[in-house]
């Protein structure tokens, strides 16, 4: 079977790091026919300096990089320099890239891109806010049904949020991208923070990552160790969740996931509780189910699963 191709779009920030290095770690199941940033856990500048930086990392300097939009479609950025630090990637020492940025917008390449592959082959993977996605559909509404399938790291229900008590951060970014793409019909899976805290890395899993002795590796595992820092006070144990990863471990392993369609709506209206995502989790409004929520993951299978991986890339 060919693998599936798909295009992610990122904010790099570690986690997404340990998601980008999954998927190009997999060439056998997935495709990465390209890469778009937006502005996010950091701004623009830096989230394309760090996407370019991981994709190098990975040996996989082939894969394009389009920078998108510097901000969300009606509110001002509000970055996370105290999760991921100044550069979004602390803890890593990773060198300049040696490849630039593509000169056309990551908007205009999506819309672009979709509309020249056969309907149903592209999946697009938001790890971040989801600005330059909603863009393209507003832009160009025949995207839409020529979609697989959209894939986001983002949104919370029984958990409530990390950016506010109600809002998780990809959404609260942008809460008018997430509307857009949530109503517009295409297929929608959405790896909330319900999913992703049980997806918890170990220090013991980190010096299994380390030992595989691949530079690749060894600096995932680094900035990991940087972003272990952030949140302390929340978890009980060492072990801190890996949020973006579980959308790669959700493409190549979906049976290790609880999941359920349900209605999901984006709170885009009030001031306590916009970018929340609202889950009709036991389909009380007759709604139509317009998103799989994934609940909770099987923390084995997926990390050593992402283990061989990432451990593969020299």
């Amino acid at each position: 079977m060919a693998p599936r191709k798909i295009i992610i779009d990122t904010d790099p920030g570690q986690d997404d790091a340990f998601a980008l290095l999954f998927a190009l770690g997999s060439p056998g199941e997935l495709e990465v026919v390209g890469v778009t940033t937006v502005g996010g856990n950091v701004p623009l500048k830096l989230t394309t300096e760090n996407a370019l930086k991981v994709v190098e990392l990975a040996g996989r300097s082939d894969v394009p990089v389009y920078a998108g939009c510097t901000g969300p479609m009606v509110k001002k950025l509000m970055t996370a320099e105290y999760v991921h630090g100044p550069t979004g990637m602390d803890g890593a020492d990773l060198p300049a890239p040696s490849v630039a940025a593509q000169d056309e917008h990551a908007v205009n390449y999506l819309v672009r891109t979709i509309m020249a592959a056969p309907e149903g082959e592209l999946t697009v993977c938001t790890l971040g806010p989801m600005t330059n996605l909603a863009m393209a559909m507003v832009m160009e509404p025949r995207i839409i049904p020529r979609l697989r399938e959209v894939v986001l790291m983002g949104g919370g229900f029984f958990q409530g949020g990390n950016a506010t008590p109600a809002a998780e951060f990809n959404i609260f970014v942008d809460p008018h991208a997430a509307h857009v793409v949530f109503e517009s019909g295409v297929p929608v899976t959405m790896c909330p923070i319900d999913c992703t805290y049980t997806a918890e890395m170990t220090v013991e899993w980190l010096d299994r990552l380390r030992a595989t002795g691949k530079r690749a590796a060894i600096e995932a595992a680094n900035m990991a160790d940087f972003y272990r820092q952030y949140g302390s006070h929340k978890f009980a144990t060492t072990a801190r969740p890996i949020h973006d990863a579980c959308v790669t471990g959700y493409l190549l392993a979906p049976e290790i996931y609880e999941q359920r369609q349900c209605n999901v709506t984006i709170d885009i209206v009030s001031p306590e509780t916009i970018g929340m995502t609202v889950v009709d989790w036991w389909h009380v409004t007759g709604r139509r189910r317009n998103c799989n929520v994934l609940r909770r993951i099987d923390p084995a299978p997926f990390f050593e699963l992402m283990l061989e991986r990432i451990g593969s890339l020299d």
